[in-house]
């Protein structure tokens, strides 16, 4: 498989990636049991989509120095249109994250320790994925006809909005958990394992924490095949998929009170998943240029916020009526 990416550059982005979570883990704090102010969370968010964009930037000049204009072109379009559709896609996960965390009451200090494990967690299991799929689309080009399907399948999904009304406790996982695991009753302040007469309990924090981790893998299986529909090249995969989810924390607490005016943005998650699985499933038929793909993704994500702006503001006028 054909990709811009050598071990210099792997290296490069690792150890950015490395400072980034440093930075992250070690300047975006609160007090012990508050949340981060929004104006806080806004400005770390937007401190981490410009790191991402400059990461473009200097991507762009490295190629075209090494290998023309064109190609530098090409693949940061690649990589902006993958960030776009992976940062999209982030959001539905935070929003199962929120759902997670009030389901089990659980504090904004813990919440910060919580969303650590799952940042890292994230990045993990990403890179591991998204290794095995580049191995698969190398091996077995076919697969790619598989990620559509499962794309367009997905993007109904999405449209239905068959997960609108989920019980967390309803979740096949937690009823396992409960079912196989000595379980608290309640938490046992920051600690995931307790010892009480020489048996150890495993405590609500952990259930919570299994559930995180989980949300991304299943997640990961909706994002990881979507962005290979805009790029096969690894390199610019990875990198997409990391930088989306660098500043997950920041972004979880900017959104934690948005929650009730993001009203369409699963339908449009499911038209743009809908849009690439289709574009996955005609790839013998017709080459899309990635600049159609970035420019569909941009016009759905700011149409669908638009449009969730507007839903709310009338619901707000209709309840002061």
């Amino acid at each position: 498989m054909e990709s811009i990416g050598n071990i210099w550059l792997y290296l490069v982005f690792f150890g950015l990636v490395t400072v980034m979570l440093c930075i992250d883990f070690l300047g975006f704090k609160q007090k012990q049991d508050q949340a981060p102010s929004v104006k806080s969370a806004a400005f770390w968010s937007l401190a981490w989509v410009s790191i991402a964009m400059l990461f473009a930037g200097g991507l762009w000049l490295y190629l075209q120095q090494t290998a023309g204009v064109a190609l530098a072109n090409q693949k940061t379009m690649e990589y902006i249109a993958g960030y776009l559709l992976e940062k999209s896609l982030a959001i539905d996960n935070v929003f199962v994250w929120l759902m997670i965390f009030a389901a089990f009451s659980i504090s904004p200090a813990l919440q910060r320790q919580l969303l650590l494990y799952g940042v890292l967690g994230a990045i993990v299991l990403r890179t591991i994925f998204i290794f095995i799929g580049a191995w698969f689309v190398q091996e077995f080009s076919w697969v790619l006809y598989i990620f559509g399907a499962f794309l367009v399948y997905t993007g109904f999904k999405f449209l239905k909005g068959q997960d609108e009304d989920q019980d967390i406790e309803d979740m096949k996982l937690l009823k396992w958990l409960r079912k196989h695991m000595r379980i608290t009753p309640k938490l046992e302040g920051n600690r995931f394992f307790v010892r009480q007469n020489g048996v150890l309990w495993a405590t609500p924090l952990f259930l919570v924490l299994i559930l995180v981790e989980a949300s991304d893998v299943i997640f990961a299986v909706d994002s990881i095949p979507a962005i290979f529909a805009v790029t096969s090249d690894p390199f610019i995969v990875l990198t997409a998929n990391l930088m989306a989810i660098l500043g997950l924390r920041a972004m979880f607490f900017l959104l934690a009170g948005a929650a009730e005016k993001m009203h369409y943005l699963p339908y449009g998650l499911g038209i743009i998943l809908l849009f690439i699985g289709f574009k996955m499933l005609m790839l013998d038929v017709f080459h899309m240029p990635i600049w159609i793909s970035l420019s569909f993704i941009a016009i759905v994500l700011a149409v669908t916020a638009w449009l969730s702006l507007r839903y709310h503001r009338k619901q707000s006028d209709l309840n002061q009526g």
